[in-house]
């Protein structure tokens, strides 16, 4: 699908939809309990679809008819080997979560598999993990990449891993407490810790045991641990709430963002201090859980975008509307997503008139406002092609962003908020 966006005015207000990540650790959670659990709010999008079909293939119990209350049947510990391929499609969290599920099936082989870009995304050192603590797991092509064959059981033990994503301690954390015996998880270098943080507190809502240190630098995971199901909602999703938050401080723009808690472990919360860092006028109402926002005069910045990579794209088009130089820094892991992050904005601004320099870690920006009309490539990457749509209401002329059948990854209900605040945004077949 092509996205054909022209320069908007936005002005309303938007409820953000529920959190990728903790809907995703929600289901898995709810798989893995002893009993019934009920997911309140959750975020029905491709990923979390995805998420729940692998579940559903393990034997959980999931009934997602409602779709504002999810019920899960869960298996106590105790997943059974799937009778077919898992495919997790484009989800790389579905996958690495998903590993250590596999991990925990007593008897037989399980296959993991998943589109074109999950399919170049690195498990290597998941991989070594997980059979460091008794799995049997490698990569059918030996690249460490998917299709991926994982032989339980988990027994525990030792082990250590450098996380490029924080995903790979997530799936310790979440699979280590079913395991036989205990876990020491010794973790020697962590991208994006507020994603492990938020792990730790589901397992800690749920009544989990783990002891770690405050810099997430060791874990200790007794094995033999279950969990009763439970009754949870799911956070409002700043990742989501991103592209509404650089459309508000940036664009041609009065609009307020609700349902959004500033005291959840997400990361990407942080993103109302980075625009404020460059200018933006943002008022926070704790108590309404409503953010207000009106652009201002944006300013680069420097920016440190390792708890929060999934920001990156978005805030490449704040520095590209901004006055002065923006560095996106120390984010490497921007380059092993859906697509190498950096590169794609790179080259996707550049056409908009846009100079950036590229580093190993990171993207400069050389502000000064964009030009229209522009052949976009969304590289059927979600968090792109909903950042080159803020790009596009900020071009004099039209933009088209082409494989913009993406957001529904994440975000299936983006354009119909954005539209909602008056973006001149339209969904269109591809010739």
């Amino acid at each position: 699908m092509l996205l054909e966006v022209r320069k908007s005015t936005l002005k309303g207000r938007v409820d953000i939809p529920g959190s990728k990540s903790h809907t995703i650790r929600a289901v898995v959670l709810a798989s893995l309990a002893e009993g019934d659990s009920l997911i309140r709010r959750p975020l029905d999008s491709l990923d979390t679809q995805a998420a729940i079909a692998a579940c559903r293939a393990f034997g959980a119990g999931i009934d997602t008819s409602d779709p504002g209350l999810w019920k899960v049947r869960g298996l106590a510990g105790r997943p059974r080997t799937p009778d077919n391929v898992v495919d997790v499609a484009n989800s790389g969290t579905t996958l690495y979560i998903v590993m250590g599920t596999a991990a925990l099936c007593r008897e037989g082989y399980t296959i993991l598999n998943g589109d074109a870009q999950t399919r170049r995304r690195p498990a290597d050192k998941l991989i070594a993990a997980l059979s460091d603590l008794g799995a049997d797991v490698f990569s059918t092509r030996g690249n460490g990449m998917c299709p991926l064959v994982v032989r339980g059981p988990l027994r525990g033990g030792k082990t250590a891993i450098e996380a490029i994503t924080s995903q790979w301690v997530t799936s310790i954390l979440l699979s280590a407490p079913c395991a036989e015996g205990e876990t020491e998880l010794r973790v020697t270098k962590l991208n994006e810790a507020p994603y492990v943080r938020m792990t730790l507190d589901w397992l800690e809502r749920l009544g989990v045991r783990a002891e770690y240190d405050d810099a997430f630098t060791r874990f200790r995971i007794p094995g033999g641990q279950g969990w009763k199901g439970f009754d949870l909602p799911v956070a409002a999703d700043f990742s989501s709430a991103t592209f509404f938050l650089v459309a508000g401080a940036a664009l041609d723009a009065e609009i307020e963002l609700t349902g959004l808690d500033m005291h959840d472990s997400q990361g990407d919360k942080a993103v109302v201090d980075y625009l404020r860092a460059m200018g933006a006028r943002i008022e926070v109402d704790e108590a309404a859980g409503a953010l207000r926002l009106k652009r201002g005069q944006l300013r680069g910045a420097e920016l440190d975008l390792n708890a929060t990579p999934d920001a990156l794209p978005a805030l490449a088009v704040a520095g590209a509307l901004a006055s002065g130089t923006t560095r996106l820094l120390n984010v490497p892991q921007a380059r092993v997503k859906e697509t190498d992050r950096i590169a794609v904005m790179a080259a996707e601004l550049a056409k908009m008139g846009v100079r950036t320099e590229e580093l190993p870690d990171g993207l400069i920006i050389h502000g000064g406002g964009l030009r229209g009309s522009a052949q976009l490539r969304g590289h059927s990457d979600h968090r792109v092609v909903m950042a080159l749509s803020l790009a596009g209401m900020a071009a004099d002329e039209m933009s088209r962003i082409d494989t913009a059948e993406a957001v529904a990854v994440t975000f299936p209900a983006y354009v119909e908020l954005m539209r909602s605040l008056g973006a001149r945004m339209e969904m269109r077949a591809e010739d």
